[in-house]
């Protein structure tokens, strides 16, 4: 495992390798305690991820984020650990996406936030039905539980709630991941071909209608249900 990546041609310093691993695995364990504790409909344990694997490369972000989840594990419910399977996955589709051009422009970081949540959530959906049942616990299970009562099968009701969800978490997160890169030392960015993060704003606004809209899609199916 290297720190130097080709697109960035720029060797990492190694402190900063063990300086910035170990902060973005905690940055992901508060996200996903807190994200528990409120019951919201995201996830919020990737950010950290997404920043080491844009910085350090799609590696060191897949150790990120195993670290995060064997964390979580012990402090909040094993059920985290199957899904480090996801984290590595995200960090890879995030630091390959960005080192073979999907960062240059938000139009193309957008898209790119989508196909992490694509493949996490592929990755995620046989974890949720071989292993788990199809239920953990999350805001998802309640959108899976409609899309039953609706007819589908449970691997289809566990892929359309947890792409759902997935989709706000990983556009949010990808660009929160974007702004703490606004704050990183020049050393870790040099290189990079990604978009700045000057547009929040939009970007605030996008994430909020995204939440809305998983809100509202669990009421329509709920409503159904009933």
């Amino acid at each position: 495992m290297t720190a130097e990546t080709k697109s960035v041609r720029v060797k990492i310093p190694m402190t900063y390798v063990v300086a910035l691993v170990p902060v973005a695995a905690a940055l992901n364990i508060i996200g996903g305690v807190i994200n528990s504790a409120l019951r919201l409909p995201t996830f919020l344990d990737m950010i950290g991820t997404a920043v080491v694997a844009i910085t350090l490369g799609p590696w060191w972000g897949a150790l990120t984020g195993v670290i995060t989840n064997v964390v979580l594990a012990f402090v909040q419910s094993p059920v985290a650990l199957p899904f480090a399977a996801c984290n590595v996955v995200g960090a890879l589709v995030w630091g390959y996406g960005v080192r073979w051009g999907m960062g240059k422009n938000f139009v193309r970081f957008f898209i790119l936030n989508i196909l992490v949540a694509l493949f996490v959530t592929l990755q995620a959906v046989p974890i949720y039905v071989f292993v788990f049942g199809g239920a953990t616990g999350h805001f998802s299970d309640m959108m899976t539980a409609a899309f039953l009562a609706m007819g589908q099968n449970l691997i289809v009701s566990v892929f359309s709630s947890n792409i759902i969800v997935s989709l706000a978490d990983k556009i949010l997160s990808g660009f929160l991941a974007l702004a703490i890169l606004e704050a990183l030392p020049k050393t870790l960015v040099m290189g990079l071909e990604v978009t700045k993060a000057e547009r929040m704003q939009k970007i605030a606004w996008i994430v909020a209608g995204l939440v809305v809209a998983v809100l509202l899609v669990f009421i329509y199916v709920y409503g159904l249900r009933k």
